[in-house]
């Protein structure tokens, strides 16, 4: 049946056959994700780039608005459907694969270098976080609101009197990058994301690598992982923090797996040091230091050597920076709310709502499924610790990381990226686990092209349209993909030719004996 299908769908999709062809397509659609970005990505006030005379048209005139939402949320499917198409045309992932998937990384994700902040705004925090720094203050007590003119450099007005989540080392950074651009907002989104972009370069060496160790494919993984749109955009455009985090980790587990420990707990440390949260990896990388095979009073020494190692390099950084480790007391105080489609925020929501209903007291109900699934996520990490062959660590790993992020009462679109780089490395199946990232993928594309719209205030009764607009660009997207594109169904008919098939063998009759 499935030949039935690429027999039909070839005469009509010619156009896109071959590699080549589909690493166009992507680079055309990150191209048009650029373009849009100038009309519809974040600027702050102060920016020269606000005075430039084609941007004062684009940005401030409903045409200009209306076309760059248009224009950026169909580069970013576009994207999408490169994406899938390269995962089909290298199926089976044959000799020369990881060299052509590596070419759809750099052509993809170069143009997103010169883009305007899109997805998120969290730069222009880094950017405030950097002054604070500069100027003496504490940013784990101290928000970006006690200097002058932070609103006029972009942050987002959340920031305001929040504590910075980061690490003392994106401390340093943060500090080094106001050292280096002074006042010019544009300059250190251009550094910040250089930083971001040497994250996504060591997902790209050490996800094959890593991926190497258990018989995956490397070309596969570092498809699905670094080519994927969402890892691109959110990690080079966004310019977030994030992808170094990301990137330092894996860099880690590659080189604890591979037993050279120390590095491993240096690098992983330095992941640390950026955002605490790969904390969680911790114990999973002295496991894998240990060795195969190693008795229990082994693993016991060697996460004692980790956890020692993990200290003092933090000491010593926060001896330098004078931060000491006030990031560890704003890492258990973080999560103050919760988002729509986070499993605690559903929980929230439907019991808060019956109660609302009752016309009973609900306020409650947030603290204690919050308490709750932090309980049962670290349960699940412990676990994971102690239960598992020394073969399934990097996905005992992967699943521990997975129960913090779920079970987090916010759960924002790339940290889903977090995650992938360590499950594609172990294998993602292609069945209903490919599916999946699909889904997944496509979800928080579509969230990210409505939700992140930068549109002055006296256009304001704009924004509720453009949002509606680029969510219908991605939900008719979705489905032109998944029903109509003659190559790019396949992957869904196929995938629901054998639910049907496993269907219909479970509801066969056993034998009689």
């Amino acid at each position: 049946m499935a030949m039935s299908r690429v027999e039909a769908g070839a005469g009509s999709a010619r156009v896109d056959h071959g590699p080549r062809a589909i690493l166009v397509q992507g680079f055309i659609g990150a191209m048009l994700v650029l373009l849009g970005s100038y009309g519809i990505g974040w600027l702050a006030s102060v920016s020269p780039l606000n005075r430039e005379h084609l941007l004062i048209a684009v940005r401030t005139e409903q045409w200009g608005v209306i076309t760059s939402t248009v224009v950026l949320t169909v580069g970013c499917w576009i994207m999408f459907r490169a994406w899938l198409r390269l995962g089909q045309e290298l199926a089976g992932w044959a000799e020369g694969s990881l060299r052509t998937v590596r070419q759809a990384c750099w052509a993809w994700g170069a143009p997103l270098l010169l883009c305007l902040p899109i997805f998120s705004r969290d730069v222009f925090a880094y950017i405030g976080q950097g002054r604070l720094v500069t100027a003496g203050q504490d940013p784990y007590v101290d928000g970006i609101s006690t200097l002058s003119n932070w609103f006029q450099l972009g942050a987002d007005v959340t920031w305001a009197e929040s504590e910075t989540p980061y690490g003392p080392l994106f401390l340093t950074i943060e500090r080094l990058v106001n050292m280096v651009t002074g006042s010019s907002p544009d300059a250190s989104v251009l550094l910040y994301r250089l930083v971001a972009f040497a994250g996504v370069l060591l997902c790209m060496v050490y996800v094959p690598k890593l991926a190497g160790l258990h018989q995956v494919p490397g070309a596969k993984a570092l498809w699905i992982t670094v080519s994927n749109p969402l890892f691109l955009i959110s990690f080079i455009a966004s310019a977030h923090n994030d992808a170094l985090m990301v990137g330092l980790a894996v860099a880690g587990t590659y080189y604890a797996a591979t037993r050279r420990g120390v590095l491993g707990v240096v690098l992983v440390t330095a992941s640390i040091g950026i955002k605490p949260i790969t904390m969680v990896i911790l114990p999973f990388i002295g496991l894998l230091w240990a060795g195969p095979g190693s008795s229990w009073k082994r693993r016991f020494l060697y996460w004692a050597y980790t956890l020692g190692l993990c200290l003092g390099i933090m000491a010593l950084i926060g001896w330098v920076n004078g931060y000491g480790f006030g990031w560890l007391k704003v890492m258990l105080g973080t999560g103050t709310g919760t988002v729509f489609f986070a499993p605690v925020g559903m929980f929230t929501n439907f019991f808060s709502g019956i109660l609302d209903t009752l016309g009973l007291e609900y306020a409650w109900v947030l603290p204690v499924v919050k308490l709750i699934a932090r309980l049962v996520s670290v349960a699940v990490v412990v676990f994971l610790m102690f239960r598992g062959s020394h073969s399934h660590l990097v996905q005992r790993l992967a699943l521990a990381f997975a129960a913090l992020v779920v079970l987090s009462p916010i759960i924002q679109p790339w940290y889903l990226l977090w995650l992938l780089p360590f499950f594609a490395a172990t294998g993602i199946r292609d069945d209903w686990q490919l599916i999946w990232v699909y889904f997944t993928v496509a979800f928080f594309v579509a969230f990210g092209a409505a939700d992140q719209i930068f549109i002055w205030q006296f256009l304001d009764g704009l924004d509720p349209w453009v949002k509606h607009l680029s969510t219908g660009i991605s939900w008719a997207a979705m489905a032109y993909l998944a029903f109509l594109d003659p190559r790019t169904k396949r992957i869904f008919l196929d995938f629901r030719d054998s639910l049907r098939a496993a269907w219909t063998v479970l509801r066969r009759p056993k034998a009689a004996n």
